[in-house]
């Protein structure tokens, strides 16, 4: 299931347009603007804080050598939400992949971190990826509820595994999804194409 996604493509939410895209080095200013703006607490959901800039011009060479897909939400002239597919192929997990995704608080509760979350899934299953994961702390609440609807099941909960700058430690939860075995409910029940759009 090697399905290809057509960018940029306009969708609508309950802000407005949004512009859905890939993510490339042109777009480095912007993603860092939209990573400062994001609060701390919500980069504790990335393994790296992408609001430093040489994390992030780390990141665009890693999209850069094919090891990462990002899809970037604009709404106006702004980023305000990303999305990421992570995988390494050279593993012992090549059928895995890892979902990242962050949206600033102004669109929450609009449909753009649901399309954001849909579309980036979508991209892991045309990359052929069996099992996805995502993890975040423990209190992101309404992103967890986000990721159990689209299928994720909570597999693990790592004690104390981020600290914050302040020191604090938190707790983080690892959902999991068995793609291959949806694909296949899918494909029992008829409909194969039903995620592709």
């Amino acid at each position: 299931m090697n399905e290809t996604r057509d960018y940029p493509r306009m969708v609508e939410t309950d802000a407005g347009e949004i512009e859905l895209r890939l993510m490339t080095r042109a777009d480095e200013d912007a993603v860092l603007a939209f990573a400062r703006k994001l609060p701390a607490h919500d980069l504790l959901f990335l393994p790296r804080n992408i609001s430093e800039p040489k994390v992030l011009s780390a990141w665009i060479h890693e999209i850069e050598r094919g090891e990462i897909t990002s899809l970037l939400a604009i709404w106006g002239e702004s980023v305000v939400g990303c999305g990421t597919v992570v995988h390494d192929p050279h593993s012992w997990s090549p059928h895995v992949g890892e979902i990242r995704m962050v949206v600033l608080s102004e669109v929450r509760g609009t449909g753009v971190g649901r399309v954001l979350s849909q579309e980036t899934f979508a991209l892991a299953l045309g990359a052929g990826l069996e099992k996805l994961t995502a993890q975040m702390t423990v209190d992101q609440k309404a992103a967890i509820a986000l990721f159990e609807s689209l299928g994720f099941k909570a597999e693990a909960l790592l004690r104390d595994h981020v600290r914050d700058a302040a020191g604090k430690k938190h707790d983080l939860v690892v959902l999991g999804h068995n793609v291959a075995q949806f694909l296949a409910q899918m494909e029992a029940y008829g409909v194969p194409g039903a995620v592709r759009s």
